[in-house]
C-alpha cells in the first residue's frame, strides 16, 4: 500500500523529534511515506488532489491535529484511501476518540494495520458542501471560535478559546434559533451536533455520539442566560453532560438550522446560517 504523510508544522504538539521518532518507528516496519508539509487547507487540498488519482487506495497518515484531520477529511475523495492519526495537535479529540494514547501507540496501531469504516458530518451553507469529523458548533459556541485570536491560539493554545468565552460572557447576546429534525424543532441559544462523544478535549460531551456509529446527536442549549452556561461547563468538567438537566440531546440522521447564527466545525469558523447538517456513512476506512 502507498503510504502518504501530511505533516502540519505549527500543530500544538508538532516537533522535530516527534516527527523523527515516528519515521523512524514507520521506517523499520517497511511503511515508508511520501511526507507533504503543511500548513494551510489549501495546501493540503492540492496534494489530495494527486492522492485521489492514485489506483490502489493508500494509506494516508495526519500527523497533525484536529483541523488538519478535517482538511484531509475535505480535500480527499470518499471510499478511497484508508487514514490513520499521528497526535500531533492541541486536543487530538479524535485520537482520543480512537482510543489513541501516545505517539507510540499510535504508531504500533498504523503498523498493526486494523481498520474500521469512519463517518462523517457534512454541512450544506451558502451554497457549499464541508465534511467534519467531531462536531459542528451553532450559536455561542460558533461565535466563540469564530472570535478566537490567532497569535492567542498559537501560544495559548486552549486558553485562547477560553478568553473568546470571556468575552462573549461579557458582550452577551441573548438570541436564539431554531434546530429541526423529523421528530420536531428546538429553539436553542446553542447546538453542538456531534459525530463523536468528546468536545473540546476529553470531556465527554454526548455519551451516545461515535464517528464509528449511524447517526449524529444534537447538544442544545435552551437556556440563553450565563448562569445556564455556567451550570453546563461544570457538568462537562465533571464528565455528568449526558445527564445535564440544563442540555436537550436529539439524535438524528439530518438536522436543519434556522438562523443567521455563527457556525464552526471541528474547530474552526466556518460561517453563519441558515444550514442543513447530515451523516455521510462509510467515508472512508482508518486504522484503530
Amino acid at each position: 500500500m502507498k503510504t502518504f504523510l501530511f505533516v502540519n508544522p505549527a500543530s500544538g504538539h508538532h516537533s522535530a523529534e516527534r516527527l523523527q521518532f515516528a519515521l523512524e518507528r514507520l521506517r523499520a516496519c517497511a511503511v515508508i511515506p511520501e511526507i507533504f508539509e503543511v500548513r494551510t487547507p489549501a495546501e493540503i487540498y492540492a496534494r489530495c488532489g494527486s492522492i485521489d488519482k492514485e489506483l490502489t487506495p493508500p494509506l494516508v497518515i495526519v500527523a497533525g491535529g484536529d483541523g488538519t484531520c478535517n482538511a484531509v477529511i475535505n480535500g480527499l475523495e470518499p471510499g478511497g484511501a484508508t487514514l490513520a492519526l499521528l497526535p500531533f495537535g492541541t486536543s487530538n479529540v479524535l485520537a482520543a476518540e480512537i482510543g489513541i494514547t501516545s505517539l507510540a501507540d499510535a504508531l504500533e496501531r498504523i503498523i498493526a494495520g486494523r481498520s474500521r469504516p469512519l463517518s462523517v458530518g457534512i454541512i450544506e451553507m451558502d451554497g457549499r458542501s464541508l465534511r467534519f469529523l467531531l462536531m459542528a458548533g451553532i450559536g455561542l459556541d460558533g461565535a466563540v471560535v469564530r472570535d478566537v485570536w490567532p497569535l492567542g491560539k498559537q501560544f495559548l493554545r486552549q486558553g485562547a478559546y477560553v478568553l473568546s468565552a470571556l468575552k462573549h460572557a461579557l458582550l452577551w447576546d441573548s438570541t436564539r434559533f431554531e434546530i429541526s429534525t423529523p421528530e420536531g424543532t428546538v429553539t436553542c441559544h446553542t447546538a453542538i451536533i456531534c459525530n463523536a462523544s468528546r468536545y473540546g478535549g476529553n470531556f465527554v460531551l454526548s455519551p451516545g455520539s461515535s464517528p464509528f456509529m449511524p447517526g449524529l446527536s444534537a447538544v442544545c442549549i435552551t437556556g440563553n442566560d450565563r448562569i445556564t452556561y455556567l451550570n453546563s461547563a461544570l457538568e462537562l468538567f465533571r464528565n455528568s453532560a449526558g445527564t445535564s438537566r440544563n442540555l436537550t440531546h436529539i439524535h438524528s440522521s439530518s438536522f436543519e438550522i434556522r438562523g443567521r447564527h455563527p457556525i464552526q466545525i471541528d474547530g474552526d469558523f466556518v460561517g453563519y446560517g441558515p444550514a442543513r447538517i447530515s451523516e455521510f456513512a462509510g467515508f472512508a476506512k482508518i486504522i484503530v
